[in-house]
């Protein structure tokens, strides 16, 4: 078992969870160094850059494969029942690796950043568990089904700006969550896999501050930069997402309200705005 650290910076200590391969070891480490970073116990060095440029840490099962591969998630069988929460598992499990690499990667950040994304990670952990204990439930557990790595992806794509990261991470890829979570949870609940819809309920909670807190940073950095969040947005949007790439119909408008989203921003990613 791996201990938490009590002689790490907190860029080493993120690294080191960042790097665990073992998912449970991973989750476990994640919220503990958490909370040993509430506590006071791990100091903030901002010296160096950051050194890791590869694929964080993961177990030798799922698979990666493209997403055209993956087993089909239906829930007409107990098969494909299982396929849809493991892919909801490994979400989580990227979702753990997104939160400390925002950690680890930008160094010049205010304390309270640090603070927001040890939070994100601390609480996508908790989803983890959540989720592979309810997959464990249905005879299955993680690794069992082939998975894609799109958000990893994305990561190493924005690692060069942390503006860049905020917007396209939380706020694009992040926040789609927050459009399709309840039309699963009523599948879901309408299969009878109410269990399911009760780990949905907390995800989707706090999901919602997740994505706040990427709008709130990309916000923070685009005063920084004397630039207009807005049309910054959507630039980068386009840029590296597309013109009709996420805009796939109706958005859940007043989660991404409650996110930070502008009325703006919502109207462009519906496609009834420019």
């Amino acid at each position: 078992m791996v201990l938490v650290p009590h002689n790490m910076n907190l860029f080493e200590s993120a690294s080191q969870c960042l790097m665990l391969c073992d998912p449970s070891e991973k989750a476990r480490l994640t919220r503990s160094t958490f909370q040993l970073w509430r506590q006071g116990g791990i100091p903030l060095l901002r010296s160096g850059g950051a050194q890791f440029t590869g694929e964080p840490g993961r177990p030798e099962q799922p698979r990666l494969v493209a997403p055209k591969n993956l087993h089909r998630r239906s829930l007409h069988s107990p098969e494909g029942h299982a396929a849809l929460i493991h892919a909801l598992v490994h979400i989580e499990f990227n979702a753990i690796n997104l939160a400390l690499d925002a950690v680890y990667r930008f160094r010049d950040m205010p304390d309270a950043y640090y603070d927001d994304w040890l939070q994100v990670a601390d609480e996508e952990a908790y989803h983890f568990q959540l989720m592979r204990e309810h997959l464990q439930s249905l005879g299955y557990d993680y690794g069992d089904f082939d998975a894609h790595n799109g958000l990893w992806e994305m990561a190493q794509k924005t690692a060069h700006d942390p503006l860049v990261r905020m917007a396209l991470v939380p706020r694009v890829l992040e926040a789609r969550g927050l459009d399709v979570t309840p039309g699963i949870m009523k599948k879901l609940a309408d299969h009878g896999d109410h269990g399911a819809v009760a780990v949905l309920e907390i995800i989707f909670r706090d999901e919602i501050g997740h994505v706040e807190i990427g709008t709130r940073w990309f916000r923070y950095l685009c005063e920084q930069r004397n630039m207009e969040p807005d049309a910054t947005f959507r630039g980068l949007f386009e840029q590296h997402m597309g013109t009709s790439t996420g805009k796939k119909g109706k958005l859940h408008r007043s989660a991404r309200e409650a996110a930070g989203f502008s009325e703006n921003e919502l109207n462009y990613l519906e496609g009834t705005g420019e």
